[in-house]
């Protein structure tokens, strides 16, 4: 779907306000412009809509969304949440005092004023007022009534995910299906963290009704929400909720029955060679039920990119890159004695990643490694890297069912659905380009017993500690590290002291299986909207 991308117009921007009093003549439809009384009167239209809604989704930096003073947003991506602040990440960049955010965000020593939390609240909600735009106006639309149930299920998808990002990171927020007008801001109130989590799935399950399965797709469409993607984000959600705030009571029997539908779709399937899970071959594959789309452009800082700066942050400074998101030595001694998933993650010194000798300079890094899942040769333009984001995988299916039947009480389908992730991990090739000027996947040589299958009596804390290795090292450096630390109540243990007092100072006080450590809200909203602001900010 990275077309998309380019066709985000934003027609749906241009909406009409006319003062009371105006002469009948006024009051017509002005020929020619796209407002949202005709948007969805016709299908390209309709369709630009829905793809400036997953703009958003897409969006890492530039300037606040509509505000007329340019306000700038800094940059911000999953793993600043996901992997720095936990212990599989650390900072890096150009020295220690590089990207005070950064630092601010792996200590615990965040302001309100934090850019990247600002730019985390203020583009999720601009998303939100896009799929809100989608939802509230294509009913009464006249196009196709294919079309209009697929785009609406699409938007209910989308106002879902930017609200998931939310409630992990800020717990309970305000609560919009319908546009906000400026006079009705001030007066807004925050839900509870489980009434955003009730509010997520209700829209996750209406998309689920409304969207198509991945293979009803045309080949240019795919990228967008489809059924599978809206039922694996409902299994995360309550996931998420069971380990934390799961004041809608959910059960363990709800995540094994949702990922066991979405397995027996038959639309997904892990992809043959991890190695190639994150290259250009492996964008929207057999594996992937959600990722974010990106192309190549010539563009630099700002939405108006279709590509990212993800890359660029995370590439080693000695080739393009700024250098952040090191991964650490524990996430390193975390990979079993020759399981491939290592290499395909860690670039260390002197290694030949995509043909490219990638010698590591300690004085700019923290660490003595790179990701090398984010690692891309040079973009046109070094901001604007083409390397789709994945969000959601099959791997994340299977593991998340695995945890689900260890938790009911059925270890050997655990210990199965365990088995398919290490089987695949096996037979992975080393990552591309391990040569000078090559590209190819060289075999990885793995020998024999390497990733051996989990002992069929695992069962009890034995067989979920081996999940959580699982789910460790098969998604390291994929953002997820963080909230599986928070819901599985090992956060907290795995940070320094200090760091950790501070944590525990920002944690919900709503009833919760774990400590849920809060980011404060963005200071700007938080004082304009009148939100109580996040405990100990």
């Amino acid at each position: 779907m990275k077309s998309t991308r380019t066709a985000a117009l934003l027609g749906l921007l241009f909406t009409t306000a006319l003062t009371p009093g105006c002469k009948d003549f006024l009051d017509k439809q002005p020929l020619g412009t796209t407002t949202q009384d005709n948007l969805f009167k016709d299908p390209t239209n309709a369709v630009q809509a829905i793809n400036a809604t997953y703009d958003v989704a897409a969006w890492d930096q530039g300037p606040k969304w509509g505000d007329p003073n340019g306000q700038y947003v800094a940059q911000t991506y999953e793993w600043m949440f996901g992997d720095l602040m936990t212990d599989d990440s650390e900072k890096g960049g150009s020295s220690a005092s590089d990207f005070g955010p950064l630092i601010e965000l792996k200590t615990w020593n965040i302001p309100p004023s934090n850019q990247t939390i600002t730019t985390l609240w203020v583009h999720s909600f601009t998303g939100i007022a896009r799929a809100n735009t989608v939802i509230n106006n294509i009913d009464a639309g006249t196009i196709d009534a294919a079309l209009k149930s697929r785009l609406k299920g699409e938007a209910l998808f989308l106002r879902a995910y930017f609200y998931f990002n939310l409630v992990k990171a800020f717990g309970g927020v305000p609560l919009f299906e319908k546009t906000v007008t400026p006079a009705e801001a001030p007066n807004v109130s925050r839900a509870t963290i489980a009434q955003t989590y009730a509010f997520i799935e209700k829209d996750l399950k209406a998309a689920a009704a409304l969207l198509p399965e991945k293979n009803a797709y045309a080949q240019a469409d795919l990228g967008r929400a489809t059924k599978g993607a809206a039922n694996g984000y409902l299994a995360r959600a309550i996931l998420y909720q069971l380990g934390t705030v799961n004041g809608n009571n959910h059960t363990w029997q709800e995540v094994y029955d949702i990922t066991s539908t979405i397995i027996s779709s038959t639309q997904y399937s892990l992809y043959p060679n991890y190695a190639a899970i994150h290259q250009d071959i492996g964008e929207n594959s057999s594996e992937s039920l959600f990722e974010i789309q990106f192309g190549s452009d010539n563009n630099g800082y700002g939405p108006i990119s279709i590509g990212t700066t993800n890359n660029i942050f995370q590439n080693n400074r000695k080739t393009f890159g700024y250098g952040f998101n090191n991964p650490t030595q524990n996430l390193v001694n975390e990979f079993e004695a020759n399981d491939p998933r290592k290499e395909v993650t860690i670039i260390k010194n002197n290694d030949y990643v995509l043909g490219i000798l990638n010698p590591v300079d300690i004085t700019q890094n923290a660490t003595g490694y790179f990701n090398r899942k984010a690692a891309i040769i040079a973009p046109n333009a070094p901001e604007s890297g083409p390397q789709n984001i994945r969000k959601l995988r099959y791997a994340d299916i299977l593991l998340m069912k695995a945890e689900a039947a260890a938790q009911l009480s059925r270890p050997t389908e655990a210990i199965a659905l365990v088995n398919q992730v290490r089987a695949r991990a096996r037979v992975s090739t080393r990552p591309p380009g391990t040569t000078l000027g090559s590209l190819s996947y060289e075999p990885a040589n793995t020998p024999a017993g390497t990733l051996p299958d989990l002992a069929p009596g695992l069962s009890g804390s034995a067989l979920l500690t081996a999940i959580w290795h699982e789910r460790r090292v098969e998604f390291a450096e994929e953002s997820l590290r963080f909230w599986d630390l928070v819901r599985t109540g090992r956060y907290l243990n795995v940070l320094p002291a200090d760091v950790r007092a501070r944590a525990a100072s920002h944690v919900a006080t709503e009833t919760s299986v774990n400590p849920m450590p809060l980011l404060p809200i963005s200071l700007n909203d938080a004082q304009s909207w009148k939100l109580p602001q996040n405990p100990g900010y």
